[in-house]
């Protein structure tokens, strides 16, 4: 019942999310069919806008895992942003400076993106579990020592040939692009990372709810004070979720710079890490429902341009869509209530 219950809120989390639109688009003088049409088609039109669509969804998808694994554990872990940048930039770097054996290179890099992003997490995560510093306070204090961590180092042992504000170009030998891949979606930007993004959504999956680990881990998350009565070692727990938190942001950014992107710029925090709040949000922090809603906006993101181009619609709208679905999956507990009182009248009449 409550997976029904999850449902009905996410969904109409959307279908408010869309009515928004459609009445700004109306306000600007726009035909709201004629916008989402365009807008959905935009992503799914043909093979190479699908591959671009999955792209966007890849990233989409690890980190809002990242956000949606810290929920469950009780934690909010507002932080990806910083720990994607980091992975990407350990990513880049061993790109840029390592030469080996693709086969070998490659996991090599998904090891030290991985390493890295739990690295990044695990600091505030022993923060908090050794001296109860609020874990948003801190992972927004790390996302800004990643970004200028990145717009140093870039600069100074890995700029580009033109410009000092990004690095050199990934070389093949380093991306997750595969020839394959690329020719299947038309020349898209999809990548490997696809591959480990699902792989990652059964993986979190079965820890949460087939192993003691993820029982502990929500047990901790559900009462904290409870689950040390009962022996559970909390503070161990608090650190090891934060860092599989960051693990997944980790890779979220090394499948982005070296599989969607060509190269790391600086300058940038990636907007990923905050779009996989909405992510974990509207997909009740579910894996599943992460994967659902990953894909969904990725359709919005890869179509918001080609609904500007052929309806003159600002591309603005597309991501006050996904902000006005973010608001509404965040005060879900009205769409819980009314849930709760369609089923109420339905067993009273049944």
């Amino acid at each position: 019942m409550s997976r029904f219950k999850n449902l009905f809120t996410a969904l109409a989390a959307v279908v408010l999310g869309l009515l928004a639109g459609a009445v700004f688009m109306a306000l600007s003088g726009s035909n709201p069919l004629a916008g989402f049409y365009y807008l959905f088609r935009g992503g799914l039109m043909n093979m190479e806008r699908i591959g671009n669509t999955l792209a966007s969804a890849t990233t989409l998808v690890f980190t809002g895992l990242a956000v949606a694994f810290s929920f469950k554990t009780g934690l909010f872990n507002i932080g990806a942003s910083g720990q994607m940048l980091m992975g990407g930039l350990t990513a880049t770097a061993i790109g840029l400076s390592v030469q080996m054996p693709r086969m070998i290179l490659l996991p090599l890099i998904v090891l030290a993106a991985a390493a890295a992003g739990a690295l990044w997490a695990a600091i505030p995560g022993f923060l908090k579990a050794k001296f109860n510093v609020h874990e948003v306070v801190a992972t927004i204090m790390m996302n800004w020592i990643a970004y200028w961590t990145v717009y140093y180092t870039i600069p100074a042992y890995f700029k580009g040939t033109f410009l000092e504000t990004e690095s050199r170009r990934i070389p093949a030998l380093a991306s997750f692009r595969v020839e394959w891949l690329t020719n299947i979606f038309r020349g898209s930007y999809i990548n490997m990372g696809v591959f480990l993004a699902l792989t990652a959504v059964i993986v979190i999956a079965i820890i949460l709810e087939k192993t003691t680990l993820g029982f502990e881990l929500k047990a901790v998350g559900f009462n904290r004070y409870a689950a040390e009565y009962a022996g559970i070692h909390v503070p161990k727990n608090i650190v090891l979720s934060m860092s599989i938190s960051g693990i997944l942001a980790g890779l979220a950014g090394a499948t982005y710079y070296l599989g969607y992107a060509v190269n790391m710029q600086i300058g940038v925090v990636p907007s990923a890490g905050i779009d996989g709040i909405a992510v974990a949000l509207l997909g009740a922090n579910s894996p599943w429902g992460v994967l659902a809603s990953s894909l969904f906006f990725g359709i919005l993101h890869s179509g918001k341009g080609f609904m500007n181009a052929m309806t003159k619609v600002p591309p603005e709208i597309g991501d006050t869509i996904i902000a006005i679905i973010i608001y509404f999956a965040a005060t879900g507990v009205l769409f819980t209530r009314l849930w709760e009182r369609i089923t109420r009248k339905w067993n009273k009449e049944a």
